[in-house]
């Protein structure tokens, strides 16, 4: 098969789960082209991203921020493709149809990298990113268009752009993925067909994700991790508190926060303020090879997520599986999908969000019973490599963009 991603940045660091699936795919002998925005151009890049050479699949829409830069690169755009397909060209251009999206000539951007191009399949990571794929079906860019909601585009995007931002979406769209059935709900009150959505999960390589037995050593801190980015809804605050508390009756803690966004100088002003800075760790952002390492030197893992202020919520949170899958006890919240992604009580426990004393009761209770440690480790690994091995996730995309082509879900 044929298929085209479009996705909002690429390579992005935190998104390995799109990467997961287009690796998997080309793994699987498809033909895999990736339509984004922008490149991030982060610091650090996933491994894969040079392995697959997939900086040779990738096309830039390439809009200029300043007007007038934008205004004339159309103009050339136009001038050179207008003999591809003048009906395309023109439809994009339409206005009164479009509005701003043509306006801004977001559209006649988007289109130009499609032009000489067929799809079997067209799939749209987030909700926005989903309106840009309906807009090229209805100019006449051909192939099967399937959308893939994870989390803040059910979430905060449509409080931002009103509750009907999704209307054209969900009429044209072909189908519909979810990572979760919290996440799956939360798109069916946006007002699209049930029958229409489908859960699948996000998923990591488990054969990547070693497990081991955790143990402490005598006269070995125990180590704590978080990874994430820095933003809101990642529950950071509250993490940081709750070690505080658990830094009061065990001096023997090393907290390891992994990520990096826009609320660090706020998280280390915090750490100060509590007196904890021999305690706590900003390791900046992490590639997966540093990452899998991390993994194996921590004992437990906390991922205390919250909604945040404008509405933002997790989707899965991939992360919680990572750490299950290497044997890592975790806590974390009751919070969306995650209490589908982790065996509360078994491979971990989950507490009320923003529950200070909750989450620093949890991490006593495994500090203090270390025993527990194996079996919480056997389960997650065990669970994880039932419902998130991206292998057999990949198959299952597969077989979903197989029965879209052949219009059994109409």
């Amino acid at each position: 098969m044929k298929i085209a991603f479009i996705v909002t940045g690429f390579p992005t660091l935190s998104e390995t789960f799109i990467l997961n699936q287009i690796t998997g795919l080309l793994d699987m002998g498809h033909d895999v082209e990736i339509f984004a925005q922008f490149n991030p151009e982060e610091k650090k890049v996933h491994p894969d991203v040079e392995k697959y050479q997939l900086m040779n699949r990738v096309h830039y829409f390439n809009m200029p921020h300043n007007k007038v830069k934008r205004i004339l690169k159309a103009i050339f755009l136009i001038f050179t493709n207008f003999h591809k397909s003048p009906i395309k060209i023109v439809g994009s251009l339409n206005v009164f149809k479009y509005g701003k999206t043509a306006l801004s000539l977001g559209l006649l951007y988007t289109l130009i990298p499609f032009l000489d191009k067929k799809f079997d399949i067209i799939h749209c990571h987030f909700g926005p990113n989903g309106i840009i794929g309906v807009h090229l079906k209805e100019i006449g860019i051909p192939g099967k268009y399937l959308t893939s909601f994870h989390g803040y585009d059910v979430n905060s995007y449509p409080k931002i752009m009103g509750k009907n931002v999704y209307n054209v979406l969900f009429k044209n769209g072909d189908l519909f993925t979810a990572n979760t059935n919290f996440t799956k709900q939360q798109v069916v009150k946006l007002g699209c067909d049930e029958e229409k959505i489908i859960i699948l999960p996000v998923g990591l390589r488990v054969e990547k994700f070693k497990f081991s037995i955790r143990k402490i050593q005598p006269g070995e801190p125990i180590k704590i991790l978080t990874v994430g980015r820095l933003v809101e809804k990642k529950g950071h605050v509250y993490a940081i508190r709750a070690i505080a508390k658990v830094i009061e009756k065990y001096r023997n803690i090393e907290y390891i926060i992994a990520g990096d966004g826009p609320l660090r100088q706020e998280l280390e002003s915090l750490v100060r303020k509590l007196e904890i800075e021999k305690y706590v760790k900003f390791l900046g952002s992490v590639n997966q090879d540093e990452l899998l390492k991390l993994y194996q030197h921590v004992h437990i893992f906390i991922l205390p997520s919250i909604t945040a202020s404008d509405g933002d919520r997790e989707g899965q949170a991939l992360v919680l599986q990572e750490a299950q899958a290497v044997g890592l006890p975790v806590v974390s919240t009751l919070h969306n999908g995650i209490s589908e992604s982790v065996l509360d009580g078994k491979s971990g426990f989950l507490v009320p969000e923003k529950d200070v004393d909750a989450l620093a009761e949890r991490l006593e209770y495994l500090i203090e019973h270390p025993e527990l440690w194996p079996d919480m480790g056997s389960y997650g690994r065990k669970f994880v490599e039932e419902k998130y091995d991206i292998k057999r996730l990949n198959q299952k995309l597969v077989e979903i963009y197989q029965n879209l082509i052949e219009e059994k879900y109409e």
